[in-house]
């Protein structure tokens, strides 16, 4: 690759030493041809997500109407303002992202080199590294890609005319509805075509799919769990519950627990060192927010309808030892630290309402410290309101809140061990381990990693089947070989008569892999997303991707020093 993260020339070969671990050299999506298609299922989650949007944004303004004519200006004035603030924020991020995606020109020849590399030779390495002499010449040689405004009078109309369709989507708050469109446009797109401009479309499905999730995810915790706790404070204060208050609460509920789900799921299926979440478990998963959510919010409004300045006092200290609690965590999701430190405040906002994994290894024991916190924040909040509730609350109608609380935080927790123990993508839980049962493709064993040496592992590798009986004398349910014994060094060892397949192109990336539950570079950081879109739609098979390694304490040293 041409361009490096922050858009300086870069070299096409970066010499990696053969030992680096597997993860960095994954698998491309490609090479899980089962999991690559878009399905009816795909397109269908789509348009069920479409009016999960719909349903909360058009609730929360017709109840805002409803205060209005009412005369509660107060209610409507905070309810307007929590629909209108978070959905500023997330257009004015939404075309922060499409300005930089739809800029004229490509940064630092990264596209032109691609091409040119990629339709040159048909084995070819590009790496994010910093240039020498030859890697400058081959680039200064393949010049500038041209822009879209290059190509005459006809495309910069096109592109003056994408510029204000743009403007109009966004200025009307419709960036997340055009964004649903367009993944679904595209996952169709990849349906129909055959190769490779199939490939090509799923790739940039997939990243519109990233994109949506974040900001979804973005304006739900901004926009719906305040609203859900406003709208909950509103009804027990008052003892009464409007039928669109119940509406806009019920939205809010469903599009936080949604979201919340539908980015695990996106995450997953963007990476190719995960399995992906099956729609069975994305649903229960659901419940299990829902319900947590649900008691969370709940106890929230019950503490804030008696102690309103205390409530506010809570929501700010949880979230302050939250946030403090994700930065001693050392996450690794963005590109630079004040982008992380910003990120992990976002996540502190998550944290007030519901669990959200951010590092990977010993989750189990985090998630516990983190449920136990809950509940017990949960059971002091409810019995104070029990206590210092007003005189016009029954006792029967606050026995049934606080059953309501309980149950609802029990059936979340049952839906969340269901999910745990019988749905989760790498098996069910059995004590501290997963037990993972999944079959390897036959394709894989005869994919480009077949070819590395001996050394090299494309991916971590997965569980077979066992073999019984006459299956086990006599080979059946595996073709060929798949376990063998390493013959000595002079001996030959015998070649499987597969077909050879012809290596892509390598885009190896000079950044060591983010580890799960962070988003791969090449979703976050949009130069890289530029090139690896150029190259996918010029090269005749797809190219591989390969992140650096950092094998000993001295490199991670020397590249946190760099970073």
């Amino acid at each position: 690759m041409a361009a490096k993260s922050d858009g300086a020339p870069v070299s096409l070969r970066n010499e990696i030493p053969p030992e680096c671990p597997s993860r960095s050299d994954p698998r491309p999506p490609e090479r899980r041809p089962g999991e690559q298609r878009y399905s009816l299922q795909d397109c269908c989650w789509t348009l069920c997500a479409l009016l999960v949007f719909f349903s909360d944004g058009a609730s929360d303004l017709w109840l805002a109407a409803d205060y209005y004519l009412r005369r509660d200006f107060w209610w409507f004035a905070l309810t307007l303002v929590f629909v209108i603030v978070p959905s500023v924020v997330v257009q004015v991020l939404s075309f922060r992202w499409f300005a930089y995606d739809f800029a004229e020109t490509v940064e630092s020849g990264t596209a032109a080199a691609a091409v040119v590399a990629a339709t040159g030779a048909e084995e070819s390495d590009f790496s994010t590294k910093d240039s020498g002499e030859r890697g400058a010449g081959r680039t200064a040689a393949a010049g500038v890609l041209p822009g879209p405004g290059t190509g005459g009078g006809a495309r910069g109309c096109c592109r003056a005319f994408m510029w204000l369709f743009q403007g109009f989507i966004h200025i009307f708050q419709l960036a997340q509805v055009w964004r649903y469109v367009h993944a679904l446009y595209l996952g169709v797109q990849s349906r129909w075509h055959r190769d490779p401009k199939r490939r090509h479309y799923y790739w940039r499905m997939m990243f519109e799919s990233a994109d949506i999730s974040m900001l979804r995810l973005l304006e739900s915790f901004l926009k719906s769990a305040p609203q859900l706790v406003l709208q909950l404070s509103i009804m027990i204060q008052a003892s009464q519950v409007l039928p669109l208050q119940g509406l806009s609460a019920s939205a809010s509920l469903i599009s936080l627990a949604w979201m919340i789900s539908s980015y695990q799921k996106v995450l997953r299926d963007s990476r190719d060192d995960k399995l992906p979440m099956t729609y069975k478990a994305v649903i229960v998963q659901i419940l299990w927010h829902l319900f947590t959510i649900g008691a969370r919010t709940l106890a929230f409004a019950l503490f804030a309808s008696v102690f309103q300045l205390y409530f506010g006092i809570f929501i700010v200290a949880h979230w302050c030892i939250m946030t403090f609690w994700i930065i001693q965590g050392e996450t690794d999701f963005c590109m630079s630290k004040w982008e992380e430190i910003i990120y992990n405040m976002m996540v502190g906002i998550v944290y007030v309402f519901c669990w959200f994994s951010v590092r990977e290894g010993r989750t189990r024991c985090r998630m516990l410290i983190y449920s136990l916190t809950v509940f017990a924040e949960n059971v002091a909040l409810t019995t104070a309101w029990y206590v210092y509730r007003g005189p016009r609350t029954s006792d029967f109608y606050a026995v049934i809140m606080v059953c309501l609380v309980a149950s609802s935080y029990a059936l979340g927790t049952f839906f969340m061990f269901v999910y745990y123990c019988l749905l989760h993508p790498d098996g069910p839980v059995s004590g501290w381990g997963y037990i993972v049962e999944k079959e390897v493709p036959v394709e894989t064993l005869a994919s480009p990693a077949s070819s590395l040496p001996p050394d090299l592992v494309s991916s971590p590798p997965r569980t077979l089947q066992r073999t019984k009986g006459p299956e086990r004398e006599h080979g059946l349910g595996v073709d060929g070989d798949v376990f063998k014994v390493r013959p000595s060094r002079g001996a030959q060892a015998p070649v499987p008569p597969l077909t050879p397949r012809t290596e892509g192109p390598v885009i190896r990336i000079d950044l060591p892999r983010k580890k799960y539950p962070a988003w791969d570079a090449h979703f976050i950081d949009r130069r890289l997303r530029k090139t690896i879109l150029v190259l996918e739609s010029a090269a005749p098979v797809t190219p591989r991707i390969q992140y650096r390694c950092l094998g000993t304490p001295k490199e991670v040293m020397e590249y946190e020093t760099t970073v």
